[in-house]
């Protein structure tokens, strides 16, 4: 089950694939979902689900919905931070270079730091962005990704809708055959 907009996905530039999210590997005799630790790239936690035995075809239907959800959201995200950093340090540069604060100097080589928002020369000299600067950039981040955010919210929305109307059709067949089960019980 597919669920992604094509206007979302004419802007979306997906990362390289191949690399795993995380290595984390939860023990093999698990019978719960585990929550590994943040991705480097998306800053989320990925979800490895258990798959039970006896997965009925609605409850695979559900966890497979998750899944890919889970994989989607990482995509999103990781592609998403990498943008922002990106831009985030080419705006700096711009700043710093408008203000006469080029990329070398004659003390030395400027190195740009993303967190804080600052720029330090080999002699330790920091020239830094104050935050109406920055709140600048942040403004014309969001501006410029309003339409790819709206998209990823309305995707988001209708993905959990999906999932929980599943969550809601999995309880009922657990519910069902419980019932089923305590008839035959009383019955024999």
């Amino acid at each position: 089950m597919r669920l992604v907009s094509k206007l979302w996905l004419a802007t979306w530039d997906p990362l390289p694939q191949g690399q795993p999210v995380s290595q984390f590997r939860p023990p093999r005799k698990s019978c719960h979902d585990w929550i590994g630790p943040p991705d480097k790239y998306s800053n989320l936690r990925p979800v490895h689900f258990y798959i039970p035995e006896n997965e009925s075809a609605l409850e695979q239907k559900l966890r497979e919905l998750r899944q890919e959800t889970q994989e989607w959201n990482q995509q999103f995200w990781a592609h998403q931070n990498l943008s922002f950093s990106k831009e985030k340090e080419e705006f700096i540069h711009s700043r710093l270079k408008a203000k006469g604060l080029g990329l070398r100097a004659e003390s030395g080589a400027f190195t740009v730091a993303l967190w804080p928002r600052s720029v330090r020369s080999s002699r330790g000299q920091r020239a830094t962005l104050n935050a109406e600067e920055m709140a600048d950039f942040y403004k014309e981040f969001l501006s410029k990704n309003f339409q790819k955010h709206m998209y990823y919210n309305r995707d988001w929305y209708r993905r959990n809708f999906a999932i929980t109307f599943f969550m809601g059709q999995v309880a009922l067949e657990r519910l069902w055959g419980k019932l089923r089960r305590k008839r035959k019980t009383v019955c024999t």
